[in-house]
């Protein structure tokens, strides 16, 4: 301890009042957990981490039952240990809140604090994320061992910032003291007039009105779309405020040049990310993604669209894929050479300021014995080891250049956490499922813009209006908004935008009721259409191969019956009876235009009528680069463009680039506008404007 007081009267001394964390090159490294380990390694592992250039790590997030072995006592020498090598060594440590899994004697002595799910199902100890977060016996001693920790730990120069919990989410929690929250919290929402929520619920339907607050049934029969919606919205709130509650405890004792973060998973409809970046200047995200042929950083893309355009700011990787991954051996994909590297850079290339692996070694025990990390079972160096270090020392030279690269990105995706919940509750196709559900394919709209070269930012349209920013909006099936929200769509089209929007949409209010108005409601002058009939269909084709895509010109599941007032129909399906109400409109409204797609399009129609409206706008041109070549660009704090060129593919890419002139950070070469640039297999050039 006497070590750490004087650390604090350096840091003290050392710090302006308004510090804040401030990265000066990307991070790069991994999560360590020296207390899995078979045998005393502690210095061999640090001595490998600096052999290969590793920056950061990450400790403590799962080693509650360490922590505190025993009710009220807390032994903490085990990580002073591992924390001050880590600070000798000149690695940065980010240091977990280790909420997420509970010690044994507090499940023991207080089996309340477990987690109950629907129809009886309770959780039992012996799995990590298996509590009800909101019980206030666990969040007493929840907050005892963040504040004994954050006491201990706080002036620590070698740790930058603290993860609060890890990956959270409600994970079915059905606790009777959870549900008495959301009936309290249905009561405030309405005021208490049971009336107006009988009304826009429609609990008229079966008898199910209820007459006093008592009579509020639980979720586990329920059956009402607009109940299981706002119970969705429950859980969301639930997940910020205990997010919020861990930052205020740790916003008392943290430096003011510490940050706090979060790592999130990219099932982004389970969270409120509004809400629950709202304490954090770097949230952090964890990505597993395809590798070997189905490498093609779509997925990486995403997530960082998302969470960059909510945070307004750069972002972390917590956790993504150093070799193969899984809960058994079965999945078992380890990367081709060259894609590790490719990864960490499509990461910085989408705003992340540091990646790490989840983990550094691979265990030899327990259920993530084959979720393997930079190194193997034999904790050895090995072609993963290498390929870190390669692209640790080339994050060294160019670091500078690449860092907090910020983008102004004009087309955006509207995201809607309502939507996708009410369709999976009301779906119009069976299956599905993360990450691509089928039933609110936001993914589909994403790769119609990534694959295309055009840079998105992903809004959350249930927390955020504006969006004067963008010329271009592509909008998955929007079936729960508001008037508000379909009103905000309205003008953006009139003062000149341009909207896609995917069936389904506007056919719901904010309760998940459906309008008692002609379709699409609120969007009907903007759409230039009305429609009062609609059909499931069998695949089927488009007439007259229209946008050229010939046998990929296919449509199925659903269809609309729309009926053009101002609208231009652009796309009719090939049937007698279907053909008769055009699949696919384009509608000039005000200085604007709105392309509707009423029907399920295949991956290359979406492709098409995204591009159809980007070309209008001027995002982009028809000799643009197309996949496998991806560019994602930004621009670095020296003021100056910064330009990734991927090829994600095991040939080489010839490219002409349409840039400035530029130098090739890797090496160092100039590259002028029009010149010719070979990009090898899984590899990236990445360019610096001059």
């Amino acid at each position: 301890m006497k070590k750490l007081l004087l650390y604090a009267m350096a840091m003290t001394v050392a710090m302006g009042v308004s510090a804040q964390y401030r990265f000066e090159s990307p991070l790069y490294g991994a999560a360590y957990y020296h207390e899995y380990m078979p045998y005393e390694r502690l210095d061999k592992d640090i001595s490998m981490m600096k052999d290969a250039g590793m920056t950061v790590v990450r400790v403590g997030e799962s080693s509650w039952g360490l922590f505190e072995p025993q009710e009220g006592k807390f032994d903490f020498g085990w990580m002073d240990r591992i924390i001050d090598r880590f600070h000798d060594a000149g690695i940065k440590v980010i240091l977990g809140t280790p909420t997420y899994s509970m010690p044994a004697w507090l499940a023991h002595k207080h089996p309340e604090v477990l987690s109950e799910k629907m129809n009886g199902e309770k959780s039992h100890y012996g799995i990590r994320q298996n509590m009800d977060f909101t019980n206030p016996t666990f969040r007493f001693y929840s907050e005892r061992i963040i504040r004994k920790m954050l006491e201990r730990y706080a002036k620590h120069p070698a740790i930058i910032g603290y993860q609060v919990d890890n990956e959270l989410e409600a994970r079915g929690i059905n606790n009777r003291d959870y549900f008495i929250g959301f009936r309290n919290y249905v009561k405030d929402k309405f005021g208490g007039d049971l009336n107006l929520l009988t009304k826009e619920w429609g609990m008229n339907y079966w008898g199910m009105n209820i007459n006093t607050w008592e009579e509020f049934y639980e979720r586990d029969g329920v059956t009402n779309p607009s109940y299981k919606n706002e119970w969705e919205r429950y859980n969301r709130k639930q997940i910020a405020d205990f997010l919020n509650w861990q930052c205020d405890i740790v916003n008392e004792y943290k430096r003011p040049d510490q940050f706090v973060t979060h790592c999130f998973m990219p099932a982004f409809h389970n969270v409120d990310q509004v809400e629950s970046f709202r304490q954090m200047e770097y949230p952090a995200i964890n990505v597993y993604h395809n590798v070997q042929h189905g490498q093609d950083g779509q997925l990486i893309a995403y997530a960082g669209d998302f969470v960059r355009t909510v945070a307004g700011n750069n972002y972390l990787i917590t956790e993504t894929n150093a070799q193969g991954t899984g809960w058994d051996s079965a999945g078992q994909y380890p990367p081709f050479d060259n894609q590790l590297r490719q990864n960490v850079y499509s990461h910085y290339a989408s705003g992340a300021n540091m990646v790490e692996y989840w983990h550094w070694a691979t265990l030899h025990y327990g259920q993530e014995t084959y979720w393997r990390g930079v190194l193997g079972h034999d904790l050895e160096p090995n072609r993963v080891y290498r390929e870190f270090q390669r692209t640790a020392k080339e994050i060294e030279k160019i670091g500078k250049d690449i860092v907090n690269l910020k983008k102004n990105n004009k087309a955006a995706i509207l995201y809607s956490h309502d939507s996708h919940h009410a369709l999976t509750f009301m779906p119009y196709i069976k299956g599905g499922g993360y990450p691509t559900d089928v039933n609110y394919p936001v993914h589909l709209a994403h790769k119609a813009l990534y694959f295309q070269n055009i840079e998105t930012d992903i809004v959350p349209c249930d927390k955020m209006y504006d969006f004067s920013k963008y010329s271009l909006l592509v909008i998955p099936p929007l079936y729960v908004a508001t008037d508000s929200v379909l009103e905000a769509i309205d003008r953006f089209v009139e003062n000149g935008g341009n909207v896609v929007m995917m069936c389904k949409s506007g056919y719901c209010n904010e309760h998940s009721a459906v309008r008692p108005v002609i379709a699409p409601g609120p969007l009907r002058k903007a759409c230039g259409f009305y429609y009062q009939e609609y059909s499931s269909i069998w695949d089927m084709k488009l007439r007259d191969n229209v946008f050229g895509l010939g046998d990929r010109n296919s449509i199925g599941t659903w269809y609309e019956f729309l009926v053009p007032e101002t609208a231009v129909p652009l796309a009719y399906a090939e049937h007698p009876f279907f053909g008769k109400w055009p699949a696919v409109t384009e509608n000039k409204y005000g200085k604007g235009k709105l392309y509707y797609i009423g029907t399920y399009p295949s991956q290359d129609l979406m492709d098409s009528v995204v591009r159809l409206a980007a070309v209008d706008r001027g995002l982009i041109k028809d000799d643009e680069y197309r996949f496998p070549v991806i560019m994602r660009s930004g621009v670095n704090d020296n003021g100056k463009g910064i330009n990734y060129i991927f090829n994600y593919s095991s040939d080489p890419v010839n490219v002409v680039y349409r840039k400035c002139d530029s130098r090739n950070l890797l090496t160092g070469d100039t590259v002028k506008h029009g010149d010719n640039i070979t990009i090898q297999p899984w590899d990236v050039a990445i360019m610096c404007e001059k």
